[in-house]
């Protein structure tokens, strides 16, 4: 199967103006998804059979995750279960790479750079290529797709601490990860995930866009600073061992918000169907903002197969 724009290419952004002109009903499909990252994927992925599920489709899915982990940590390790079976640094609990990779007639595999890097094009050459070419070879049927992660929220401290070589505000990292990431597809001659397309329509919308806290730090326990709309995690109070109470800021992680905004991006890629109308919601989530979100991972679906 491969990820053309066939159906959805056929879609103008107008179409993505109501929820009432969704596509027609289709008949259910079976994806069979394998995915290698790290914790973004998990957090992209969270509701995806949910989504699939109301839409009458099935999600067969697996996962090799390694925390906080590059391109290069999975060829690594990859490469040392080749070199040692008895290796268990060559494993993922009990399994290596290819043996999960032969495991199951897998439809889709995708691949992720770390979040801290993938805004940096050096850092997935000559690995990307490398760890494309050992995918192909253990499951040769297998479509290879790359994940475009998504930029962090722009009060994160990376950005005003000034990492040497990082990007200093949201926007930097948007159009790093927006360059880097098309650059490899292009190589490798893969599609994309457009998640971190997603996450800058949404994070930029005039109306709907999360506008960061000037005084996070006036809150007393257990408020919390204003987080309307935020894709990202952000603060949350955390116990330590002494009992106090401290204010937290994960401004990385997708929050309920973004982990159902990529979840739709994830479900019309891979399925090749609109998410427009889907009726699933996960706990807390309006009506109106799946709206939105469904919308915008719908317009940022059909952008990125108008540019292919």
């Amino acid at each position: 199967m491969r990820l053309l724009p066939t159906l959805l290419i056929l879609l103008s952004l107008a179409l993505a103006s109501s929820a009432a002109d969704s596509l027609p009903a289709a008949s259910g499909r079976t994806v069979r998804l394998f995915t290698i990252g790290a914790s973004f994927s998990v957090n992209a992925t969270h509701y995806l059979d949910g989504i699939a599920v109301d839409a009458g489709d099935k999600l067969v899915y697996r996962q090799a995750i390694i925390a906080g982990s590059s391109i290069e940590s999975h060829l690594v390790k990859a490469q040392r279960h080749e070199a040692d079976p008895a290796d268990k640094a060559g494993l993922y609990y009990d399994r290596s790479l290819r043996q999960e990779l032969e495991k199951e007639h897998w439809d889709i595999v995708t691949i992720q750079q770390s979040s801290f890097t993938g805004h940096d094009v050096t850092t997935y050459r000559p690995m990307a290529q490398q760890f494309y070419d050992y995918i192909k070879k253990c499951a040769p049927s297998a479509e290879v797709v790359l994940f475009e992660t998504w930029p962090y929220r722009k009060d994160d401290p990376r950005f005003s601490a000034g990492a040497k070589g990082g990007p200093s505000t949201q926007m930097d990292m948007y159009l790093g990860l927006t360059s880097a990431n098309h650059t490899i597809a292009h190589e490798l001659g893969v599609s994309l995930l457009p998640v971190g397309e997603a996450f800058h329509m949404a994070n930029t919308d005039p109306v709907w866009g999360y506008q960061a806290s000037s005084s996070p730090n006036a809150v007393k326990y257990p408020d919390l600073p204003p987080q309307t709309h935020s894709l990202n995690k952000g603060y949350a109070w955390k116990q330590d061992h002494s009992g106090q109470w401290n204010l937290e800021l994960d401004a990385r992680h997708a929050s309920m918000l973004g982990e159902y905004l990529a979840g739709c991006v994830w479900y019309e890629m891979l399925f090749q169907k609109s998410v427009l109308g889907n009726t699933f919601r996960p706990e807390g989530l309006s009506d109106e903002d799946a709206m939105f979100l469904q919308k915008t991972a719908h317009r940022a679906v059909v952008e990125e197969n108008t540019r292919k």
